[in-house]
């Protein structure tokens, strides 16, 4: 059967992908395209491609609608399994289906199936008992060999980060156990929209006012509870009016406006500013038969404002909406850009579509800051090359007023080994060798490997190490040991003796020697200093002590320096770098 719609060449890239990585891996996979790039066309061409069963999985009754209609144009049949949906079908060869209701009648999903494809797969989470994965590993029982397969614009969850490990273009994005392994094909938001495929956003900062959220506490996944949003909001109410006054303005020329409210009592009152006539409000609590009719009307232009709190941030599609409004407060990039996303699409006569953010939210919608947690306000995201293998890693960091990289926050080069060349991370030998360069570690006190600043147990002889926290509290216990919060190093010496002076934030001294002359000694500090020398950017062997005093602004300081009393005198017996724990730094608040 040919397929009733050409695919644009992304599209046919990504299946081209999508079918290469299986021909030669298991192993799971994710396709990443931005919302409105099509993913249902690359669903339904994969499974008209497909010999054998496939199930085809998402969160909400009208993602599942959506591809299996996309499917069905093709003048193929294929079954659909969600309750939303009053329907139960699982005898087709691809079946299209409810998370929720797949999960609550795993006994009818027995069969041999040699595909699962996940939409909206960032929804996946690590835990083994989640509904994903429960389905997951009933279908792997019957089939070993099964491939999963997940399609997202947003590869990345709150208190999680990445949700895979490799990327194709040969990096590695974490080194923790992920819901997927591969990403095999990725296309930036920005191609699609200098290429045409999406209208362009208009991001405007033309608020007459902002809430201002930063004195809420958040939850562990960067949220806030409704409680204090709502008592916060209360207080707010002319702020509230003052904005809704101004989108009203900026919607004279605008066709279909979406406003995103923090929550239910706050969507309320936004929605009691606005024409009564030209207004709907949908909630999580609104009535199917009445979300379903409002939606309509919305889609038909006979409302203009469509009011909502986190139930039309994925699954929703009006072509029209050329104005984003978003009112609440949310740390999760992969939220913000489905909500900008909404108003991406193409519909004829629309030139781009406005987004203004009145809650104040910092997120970058071409670089979402995901993975690490950004550090610090300062920061930004930096190239900083491998000493090891070259890598170009892009790390948080901060610049001079020129734009030069001061310090940067990495901890391990994410380049993949063997991938220069540009072979994918998935089809090489073996699993992918990530480098194995730290630019910030902990050392291993039996063997000498390096580690992750955060490990417990040494990844080369699984012995385990020592607690910086730990040390540090054992230490403060002691009456002949003193602990000093360094803020800085200094170094003299004569000849091939080199002294290092730590200097604590309450002008505190510790001091030690290293004799230049001696191999043990030298190797020592090219193992603390030189190792980390230029952020750790640019390690060195020195060989003479003036080579050191030459090049002294260049080392790097511990946080922590410990010393234990000798006789008269301290004698230095740890250096702290590259902390992170409970104890306060040098200068922190």
């Amino acid at each position: 059967m040919n397929a009733p719609f050409t695919l644009r060449p992304y599209q046919q890239e990504a299946v081209d992908a999508t079918l290469r990585h299986f021909r030669r891996s298991d192993e799971s996979a994710v396709i990443v395209l931005p919302t409105g790039a099509g993913k249902s066309l690359v669903i339904a061409e994969l499974a008209r491609l497909a010999r054998r069963r496939i199930l085809v999985l998402t969160h909400v009754k009208e993602l599942v609608e959506q591809n299996h209609a996309k499917y069905e144009s093709y003048g193929l049949t294929g079954g659909v399994f969600a309750a939303g949906l009053n329907r139960k079908e699982n005898r087709h060869q691809v079946t299209f289906a409810s998370v929720q209701s797949v999960s609550a009648n795993l006994e009818q999903f027995c069969n041999d199936y040699s595909l699962v494809i996940i939409d909206e797969c960032h929804r996946v989470s690590g835990e083994d008992t989640s509904q994903y994965q429960r389905i997951i590993e009933l279908l792997r029982q019957q089939n070993d060999s099964l491939k999963v397969l997940g399609l997202t614009a947003t590869p990345y969850r709150l208190a999680m980060g990445w949700i895979y490990r490799y990327h194709h273009r040969g990096f590695v994005r974490s080194e923790d156990d992920k819901p997927f392994q591969h990403c095999i094909y990725e296309l930036p938001l920005s191609f699609m929209i200098n290429r045409g495929y999406l209208t362009r956003p208009e991001l405007v900062n033309a608020a007459v006012a902002q809430y201002d959220f930063s004195a809420l506490a958040q939850d562990r996944f960067g949220e806030y509870a409704e409680k204090d949003v709502n008592q916060l909001l209360g207080k707010h109410q002319r702020v509230t009016q003052a904005i809704i006054e101004q989108v009203m303005e900026l919607a004279a020329e605008r066709r279909g406006v979406m406003i995103f409210a923090a929550t239910v009592d706050h969507a309320r009152e936004i929605t009691g500013y606005l024409p009564e006539h030209e207004t709907a409000l949908v909630t999580g609590a609104t009535d199917m038969k009445e979300r379903t009719r409002l939606i309509g009307q919305f889609k038909q232009r006979q409302l203009k404002y469509l009011v909502n709190v986190s139930v039309l941030t994925t699954g929703f599609d009006a072509p029209h909406v050329d104005f984003i409004a978003i009112l609440r407060p949310t740390q999760s990039v992969s939220l913000y850009q489905q909500i900008v996303g909404r108003g991406l699409r193409l519909d004829e006569g629309k030139r781009d579509c406005l987004v203004i953010d009145y809650a104040g939210n910092s997120v970058n919608l071409h670089h979402p800051e995901v993975g690490e947690p950004r550090p610090d306000p300062d920061s930004e995201p930096v190239q900083v090359f491998c000493p090891a293998c070259g890598f170009a890693n892009i790390f948080w960091g901060k610049t001079d007023g020129d734009g030069r990289m001061v310090e940067h926050y990495g901890r391990r080069c994410q380049g993949i080994l063997g991938a220069a060349d540009g072979e994918e991370p998935a089809l090489q030998d073996g699993p992918p060798q990530q480098c194995d360069y730290r630019f910030r570690f902990k050392e291993c006190g039996h063997c000498g490997a390096e580690n992750d600043i955060a490990a417990r147990k040494c990844h080369q002889c699984q012995s385990a190490i020592i607690d910086p926290d730990d040390q540090l509290k054992d230490a403060l216990k002691l009456k002949d040991a003193m602990v000093i919060r360094c803020a800085g190093i200094s170094l003299g010496g004569k000849g091939e003796k080199l002294k290092v002076t730590y200097h604590g934030e309450d002008g505190e001294e510790l001091s030690e020697s290293f004799d230049f002359g001696k191999p043990a000694q030298r190797t020592v500090f090219n193992r603390l200093f030189g190792r980390r020398f230029a952020n750790s950017q640019a390690p060195k062997t020195f060989n003479k002590a003036d080579e050191v005093l030459d090049m002294q602004a260049l080392l790097s300081a511990p946080d922590f320096v410990i010393a234990r009393k000798h006789k008269h005198y301290w004698q230095v017996q740890e250096r702290v770098f590259d902390y992170q724990g409970n104890y306060r730094k040098a200068y922190q608040a």
